[in-house]
């Protein structure tokens, strides 16, 4: 069975996770996907593969002892940020121009919107029905390791031994807490989780979340005059004081921003939700101080209380931890070369379970799986960036050496 085959499958599961519940898996559905993919894991030969009381799922192709122990990593959840229900997935030749992926709701992807439309002229690409997000991000990833490893089981050349790692709630941020890193035993890993053709990512945000609380005076507008205090107010003041150009529609590349993610909020009382991104640990401390800063200012003009700032980290820029261990990376860039990749290290404007797992001991970059346009309804993966990754996937294994 090619990826691209496993991925149809697979996108039939509804993954979505939710950050408001308090369980693991977040959503139930995220441990019948991990049912279906340990048994197709036992029935094509990983004897020990199962899924733990958490919903993650762990399963093993033994390889040369005298090689390194690999991580391949990938995640079962999909985006809350868009419908992952009744994903309607269809394969087009693409020669070119604009996609009407829905004439009837008018969702059209265009060349101008998404030059990487150019990029993929004569291939075949995955779309949606312009209803819902396709799910590519991160069953793309699972799609291409499976098929790698099940290549590895029907081949007699020597390989690494493969240990693979399937994370429940990546999305919301949660993928990382509860992987059983003692028991999984790789010399290092990647996480096999988005990315064009060809990217290579060992760099990405260090990131934070903010929650900016507002409290008010609620006083009958007929006599409201230097009584009234409208949190909601406050809290556009407070937001109109954070630089404009630092907003993710203004930033790319290196560039952080603040972004706000979330409100709620009538007179008596109001809520901010934010994240915080930069790259570079000094920025994004300066970021996150910038809160601290405003909130000050606002206490003294409104009194003190009427503005708090809850802040907290959630990941760390990888970068620190994967510099002293190169040959990762190289050997990384060596098996996309042998399969006619071009490799390109980018940073990372998101953050991946990889980043926390290299903070606990297990080095952990990622490798690009070939799709775009994650998220939303106009996201897409060529059938044949799929078939290269997983090319990638077992050349890395079947190249990899002990630095």
């Amino acid at each position: 069975m090619t990826a691209a085959e496993r991925l149809l499958r697979y996108v039939a599961f509804d993954t979505q996770s939710d950050e408001a519940s308090e369980t693991c898996p977040s959503t139930p559905k995220q441990r019948v996907f991990g049912a279906a993919l340990v048994e197709e894991m036992k029935a094509m030969g990983i004897r020990d593969a199962y899924m733990d009381a958490d919903g993650y799922i762990y399963g093993t192709v033994p390889g040369d002892p005298s090689l390194p122990t690999i991580g391949l990593i990938a995640h079962m959840d999909t985006s809350p940020d868009c419908s992952g229900a009744n994903i309607q997935p269809r394969i087009l030749a693409y020669d070119g121009g604009d996609i009407v992926l829905n004439g009837e709701l008018g969702v059209i992807m265009t060349e101008a919107e998404f030059p990487s439309l150019a990029h993929n002229r004569g291939k075949h690409l995955i779309v949606t029905d312009g209803t819902t997000l396709l799910g590519a991000d991160d069953k793309a990833g699972i799609a291409e390791i499976l098929t790698a490893a099940e290549i590895l089981l029907q081949s007699d050349a020597p390989h690494a031994t493969l240990r693979i790692g399937f994370t429940p709630d990546e999305e919301i941020g949660r993928g990382a807490d509860r992987f059983n890193l003692k028991d999984f035993g790789a010399d290092w890993a990647y996480t096999a989780d988005g990315g064009t053709l060809g990217e290579l990512e060992y760099e990405n945000f260090n990131a934070a979340a903010a929650t900016v609380r507002f409290r008010g005076v609620s006083i009958h507008p007929g006599s409201a005059k230097n009584k009234l205090l409208n949190a909601q107010l406050v809290a556009m003041e407070f937001n109109g004081m954070l630089p404009v150009h630092e907003r993710p529609e203004a930033t790319e590349g290196y560039e952080g921003f603040a972004m706000l993610a979330g409100m709620e909020g009538e007179i008596e009382a109001a809520v901010l939700h934010y994240i915080i991104r930069d790259h570079d640990m000094a920025k994004f401390t300066a970021r996150k101080e910038k809160f601290n800063q405003i909130a000050r200012f606002l206490n003294e003009k409104y009194g003190e209380g009427a503005v708090t700032v809850e802040l907290k980290d959630s990941y760390y820029n990888m970068k620190e931890k994967i510099l002293p261990v190169m040959h990762v990376i190289e050997q990384a860039k060596a098996a996309m070369e042998a399969v006619g990749m071009n490799p390109v290290t980018v940073p990372i404007r998101g953050g991946t379970d990889g980043a926390r797992l290299s903070f606990e001991g297990l080095p952990c970059p990622n490798l690009c799986t070939g799709g775009e346009n994650y998220h939303g309804r106009l996201e897409y993966i060529p059938v044949e960036d799929m078939e290269l990754c997983t090319k990638m996937l077992v050349s890395l294994l079947q190249n990899a050496k002990r630095p």
